[in-house]
């Protein structure tokens, strides 16, 4: 592969995608630019607002004593439980006082281009919708309840906040050598569905389980996963489940160890090495793996969500 240009990189600019760059076909609605924002966030009914609250109680069942400090701390801090969707004016502010971000209302999912143009200005676009009953348990496509409960306690963290900023502005440079699907499994295994250690233990601090009502319990206390200490090499070359629990956890340290492995790696000499693909499945353990929990795999080798097999 051919190295880019060293250009220089102005994050305040929307960047273009080069030539050549795959990435997922959206139609952008007629009433959102070029940025996808949303021109206000939505009104939302009773019965949404309590579907919201819904479930909301739902994931405080679970998720105390698994869930990662500082992710129950943003919790209290932006009073995520004081009834309804939350008003993204008000999370701005606050958000705004703590770390400098703020959450904007998009549509729907957005090209990775925006998406990383708007994290390396430290806004995080959320989803203007809500699920149904009829889709309660399980979204494909996130919703307001996944980004705003899932994701935005963690930007009051300062360290994790400054990694999310610096994931955005790697976005630049993963298009400029077409690494977009080794930039998005980074993504997946901490932003989504990462651990981290907290008094000699794992503790979930990805969006991906925070949201959802069985995945806390299983990364943390099922035998089927693998649990591993990050790598990112090795988790830029891994392969993911997108709709199903997943197979493989990657814990890191603490958050300041997840800012270094990503911000002091020279993703440059990192990306000439890639191959297009991925290399390693996502069940894969390998030579060079720092295993804190080898799993048995047995809800996969099951079938998983589609067979019934049971997640614990």
């Amino acid at each position: 592969m051919t190295a880019p240009a060293n250009l220089t990189t102005d994050f305040t600019r929307l960047p273009e995608m080069p030539d050549g760059v795959y990435t997922a076909p959206l139609k952008r609605p007629g009433r959102v630019g070029e940025d996808w924002l949303e021109p206000a966030q939505r009104a939302y009914t009773a019965d949404e607002h309590d579907i919201w609250d819904e479930l909301f109680a739902r994931q405080m069942e679970v998720l105390p004593g698994r869930a990662c400090t500082a992710f129950l701390e943003g919790l209290e801090r932006l009073d995520l439980g004081r009834g309804g969707v939350p008003d993204f004016a008000r999370l701005s502010d606050e958000l705004g006082a703590l770390t400098g971000w703020s959450v904007v209302p998009v549509p729907m999912l957005i090209p990775d281009h925006v998406f990383f143009w708007h994290l390396a200005n430290r806004r995080f676009p959320a989803g203007n919708f809500i699920r149904t009953r009829e889709t309660f348990d399980y979204i494909q496509e996130p919703d307001v309840f996944h980004d705003v409960f899932g994701h935005v306690p963690m930007l009051t963290d300062p360290t994790y906040a400054d990694y999310m900023q610096e994931y955005g502005r790697a976005g630049w440079k993963a298009m400029r050598y077409n690494r977009l699907k080794s930039l998005g499994a980074l993504y997946w295994y901490t932003v989504e569905f990462g651990l981290v250690m907290e008094g000699g233990e794992p503790r979930v601090y990805g969006a991906g389980i925070l949201s959802g009502p069985a995945e806390a319990v299983f990364a943390l206390e099922a035998q089927s996963p693998n649990r591993i200490m990050l790598n990112v090499d090795r988790v830029m070359r891994t392969d993911y489940v997108i709709d199903d629990l997943q197979p493989t956890y990657f814990v890191i340290e603490s958050f300041a160890d997840l800012y270094h492995q990503t911000v002091e790696r020279d993703f440059d000499r990192l990306y000439r090495g890639l191959g297009a693909g991925f290399t390693y499945a996502n069940t894969a353990v390998i030579d060079v793996d720092d295993v804190l929990h080898r799993g048995t795999l047995e809800y996969h080798l099951r079938g998983g969500r589609g067979s019934g097999a049971s997640p614990v």
